[in-house]
């Protein structure tokens, strides 16, 4: 599967912002979908899941309640709704495939691009 990140930007703390990530080739539904992020000098971490028909879902302690995953299968998109940002979400966001119920990195088979997301304080 191709996927492909966008709606990154600029915002101030306390703003908001909705990512999408568009998946395009094997079958979208099969995968556990992830969002991660890296921030400048440190490891990739996991943000959040959502399982193959989305019902499933579960957050980083960091993000918990200000972060909300969710999916449309029916149009191969994969979305983060993130509020109340804070300066320490600056990162460049991931989205992943996978076929485990898996926060590990290593567990993703497939990677988008990445988009930034800058919040300033």
């Amino acid at each position: 599967v191709q996927l492909q990140a966008s709606g990154g930007g600029s915002v101030k703390a306390g703003g908001s912002l909705r990512l999408s990530c568009a998946a395009s080739g094997r079958s979208f539904s099969n995968f556990v979908m992830g969002w991660f992020r890296q921030a400048p000098g440190k490891e990739r971490e996991f943000v959040a899941r959502i399982s193959l028909g989305g019902s499933s879902t579960y957050y980083a302690s960091a993000v918990k309640a200000r972060f909300t995953i969710s999916r449309d299968n029916a149009a191969n998109t994969l979305y983060l709704q993130m509020n109340s940002l804070k300066p320490e979400d600056t990162a460049v966001y991931y989205c992943a495939a996978s076929r485990d119920w898996s926060a590990q990195v290593s567990a993703y088979d497939y990677w988008g691009q990445g988009t930034q997301v800058t919040v300033s304080s």
